[in-house]
């Protein structure tokens, strides 16, 4: 990790410069790896508060469009889940995890109609120089196709200058890897699994580690924040 975030614009710069491996297939593989079941028994909902932990940080983002718009534009109104990753990584506990977990409580909250509504999802990269607004739109795939119910959007940014923000704010650790021999960064990107459930009032009120990324764990949280009523 980097303790001077302030250096950051230099590695990020060099780092979106290098090639990176092909995408794996996702849409599949999160239908088939479901979660393996929790080895403790959550709380009940509404039978615990989440803590305001920080605001979400705002700043520009793109849209599978190509289009401009601020990020709060996609974190207010409804609770949000939103996850970091880039889409070719390939560490079945990294960004595909995030995408199972995702796509699985999709389906749990479409099949709850009280909740559908109330909820929306973001995927946003953090890989500018590949991750496209086409690419993008190529990873959600038939996701995008949903006009009732749970949204799911898929974001990237234009430069790293518009990313910066956002990865420092929600406090998204992200680095390469070095190859020891040569002391030159390796082509791929790794970064601490982070999932950040946002209240309506664009409050970060968890943020899930792979540990506690789970459907049962996270539906339990939205339904805490919606038994609060209207956000504080």
């Amino acid at each position: 990790m980097f303790d001077n975030a302030r250096s950051w614009p230099v590695w990020l710069a060099s780092l979106f410069l290098l090639v990176l491996p092909a995408a794996v297939p996702v849409g599949a593989r999160a239908a088939d790896e479901p979660r393996p079941p929790l080895d403790f028994a959550p709380p009940e909902p509404g039978t615990y508060q989440l803590q305001r932990i920080m605001r979400a940080p705002d700043g520009q983002v793109l849209t599978v469009d190509g289009r401009r718009a601020p990020l709060s534009r996609f974190t207010g109104e409804r609770i949000t889940l939103l996850g970091f990753i880039y889409t070719t990584c390939i560490d079945l506990e990294g960004c595909p995890l995030a995408y199972r977990v995702f796509y699985r409580l999709r389906d749990v909250i479409q099949a709850a109609p009280e909740v559908a509504d109330e909820v929306q999802f973001v995927t946003l990269s953090f890989d500018p120089a590949h991750d496209t607004p086409a690419v993008m739109k190529d990873y959600a795939g038939d996701l995008l196709t949903e006009e009732r119910g749970l949204r799911w959007h898929f974001l990237t940014t234009r430069s790293v200058g518009d990313l910066l923000p956002l990865v420092e704010g929600f406090g998204q650790d992200v680095r390469y890897a070095v190859d020891r021999s040569t002391g030159r960064p390796v082509r791929r990107l790794s970064h601490v699994l982070k999932v950040f459930l946002i209240d309506r009032s664009g409050y970060v009120r968890e943020i899930y580690t792979s540990t506690f990324l789970h459907p049962q764990t996270i539906m339990g949280d939205i339904k805490t924040l919606l038994m609060e009523g209207a956000d504080p």
